[in-house]
């Protein structure tokens, strides 16, 4: 890491976590949530959309169980709730999570390109083109997946405590292997989707050549022109070092304060910073 980089990125990350941020947080039409349902073929997924503006897809965390529910629950703030002042805030539960009412074919060979299906698909379906993204957790590397393949729809990306690779998760017993509990639990609610078949889904997801942040290389990093903005966590399943990589390696990139979640008391200042860059990129 370069002196010269690494003093970049701690200026931009104070400057924008001190500045202050109007917020708009009165009602306006279409502000109250709606639980809708997308299909394709065999593919439905629900969503909600609440607030008005600039499109925001907000990606919720939980592994292979992710779901909206994650922002009133275990999530570090309600993001829905923060930003629909400002944005058209969208968000689904991820395809077949056992918690969630999201369904389709358990692609096996194509696991992580299934999901950015859905998610592109759900942005065609509600006539957007262009979009902001907001990945939390497993968000992280399904935020890299759409801006692999639709570098152009995304006006700027945000990594919240995203998942990444670690050596250890080879052991079935390290807490970092959040994807092992996802078969048997899908199994008991769709019994028609064997154990194996799903074993083998999330196998070939994080197993197979598993590496960085799974869905893209590091070259693809470096050579990404998207605004990025990444906020490292520091858990089992969340490594800081593969986040700071990846705010090292993107050209665009920003990267907040850490920790941010700890004490709860710097929440806000790191959800200002995300309001400061969001504005910042957001197409007029």
């Amino acid at each position: 890491m370069g002196s010269t980089r690494r003093t970049i990125l701690a200026a931009g990350a104070t400057a924008a976590a001190t500045a202050a941020v109007p917020r708009i947080f009165a009602q306006q039409p279409g502000n109250r949530g709606t639980g809708k349902f997308y299909e394709k073929g065999p593919v439905r997924i629900h969503y909600d959309e609440t607030g008005s503006g600039f499109p925001l897809l907000l990606l919720p965390g939980g592994g292979l169980n992710a779901t909206i529910a994650f922002f009133t629950g275990n999530a570090p703030f309600n993001a829905m709730e923060e930003f629909k002042g400002e944005y058209r805030c969208i968000a689904a539960d991820l395809r077949n999570a056992p918690s969630g009412q999201s369904t389709g074919p358990v692609e096996v060979d194509r696991p992580w390109e299934s999901y950015a299906d859905d998610q592109l698909g759900l942005m065609d379906h509600l006539g957007i083109d262009k979009f902001m993204v907001m990945g939390f957790c497993i968000g992280g590397p399904f935020a890299w997946s759409l801006l692999k393949r639709a570098p152009a729809r995304i006006a700027a990306a945000v990594l919240a405590q995203p998942v990444g690779w670690r050596p250890e998760m080879r052991d079935p017993k390290y807490p970092g292997t959040f994807w092992k509990s996802w078969a048997p639990a899908l199994n008991a609610k769709r019994p028609e989707i064997t154990t194996q078949t799903a074993d083998q889904f999330a196998t070939k997801m994080f197993e197979t050549d598993p590496d960085f942040v799974f869905t893209v290389t590091r070259d693809f990093v470096r050579n990404c022109q998207n605004p990025i903005l990444v906020l490292p966590d520091e858990v089992p399943s969340h490594p800081y070092a593969v986040a700071m990589e990846c705010a090292m390696l993107a050209p665009q990139a920003e990267v907040s304060m850490f920790p941010w979640k700890q004490p709860k008391e710097r929440i806000p200042l790191a959800v200002r910073q995300i309001h400061s860059f969001l504005k910042a990129h957001r197409p007029a």
